[in-house]
Order: structure tokens, then C-alpha cells, then sequence
């Protein structure tokens, strides 16, 4: 099966979907890739160019839709006491070209030990979680894509 588009969540009919995949955060950056969905089927994902996928996203497969599963992953959730210390705390990672997803009171990133002693350093609570890891789009991916085709 070949998907050559990518539905973006919320856009396409559920009732549509056929099969699903699992991805985690590494391979949902692709223009050209191999994936094995739940039932055992392979898709070739060929798209003109990379985009990124979030989970809900669909591809495109012959008039039907495999939808895009954000596969949970080891991930830090860091929150703090206080939200200038959050802050601070988002600056250092930003700093470093992390990828970080920001959920309001808490920021998740991947788990890294180094990282964890830095933020325990700066005042911040760190638990490790097992979630879908779906970051900000941004700086780490290589500048903004402001191409947006309304078809």
C-alpha cells in the first residue's frame, strides 16, 4: 500500500479508517519511509516532502485512512513549585536545541539523565512517565515550514 498525503487530525472521516500505526517520536519526521501497521500490512509513506506527523493524522491509502498513533515512549514530566522557576527551566532546555512539549503547568522531554540532574539542579520536580511524545514544531526540526496548501 502506498500513502502519497497526510490528513491532517481532525479533517478526515473516521469511518474511513482501516488500520493503524504506531510511530514514535524519531520516525514521524519523514518524506520516505517504510511502516507496518497493527494488522501486519506495510504502507510506503511517499510524500513530496518531510512533514511531521501527529498522532491523529491520517494517510491517505487507496480512498481509505491508517491513522497515525503517536507511540508512548520513556519521557520526563517536569513541573515546579513555581512558574518562574518553570520558566527558567524551559529557557535551559530551549538553550540546548531540545525538542519539549509544553503542557501548561508541566513540560515533557525525552528521558535523559543528564537533563534530570539539571532541572533537579534548577529547582524543578522530574517523573518519569511512558506517553506519546509530541513536542512543539520549531527550531529542532530545522526552521518553521510556513507552506500550508489549503486543496
Amino acid at each position: 500500500m502506498r500513502a502519497s498525503s497526510v490528513l491532517p487530525a481532525g479533517t478526515w472521516d473516521a469511518a474511513a479508517e482501516i488500520d493503524r500505526v504506531l510511530i514514535d517520536f524519531d520516525r514521524r519526521h519523514r518524506r520516505r519511509i517504510l511502516l507496518r501497521t497493527e494488522q501486519g500490512r506495510e504502507v510506503m509513506l511517499d510524500l513530496p516532502q518531510a512533514v511531521r506527523l501527529r498522532d491523529g493524522d491520517g494517510l491517505a491509502v487507496n480512498g481509505c485512512v491508517v491513522r497515525v498513533c503517536a507511540k508512548p515512549e520513556p519521557l520526563l514530566e517536569i513541573n515546579a513549585h513555581d512558574e518562574g522557576d518553570l520558566v527558567r527551566i524551559a529557557w535551559h532546555l530551549g538553550n540546548r536545541h531540545l525538542p519539549v512539549q509544553l503542557l501548561g503547568d508541566c513540560i515533557r522531554i525525552r528521558a535523559d539523565h543528564v537533563i534530570k540532574e539539571m532541572v533537579e539542579g534548577l529547582g524543578g520536580h522530574v517523573d518519569a512517565v511512558e506517553a506519546p511524545f509530541d513536542p512543539e514544531p520549531g527550531a529542532y526540526a530545522g526552521g518553521h515550514d510556513h507552506h500550508h496548501h489549503d486543496d
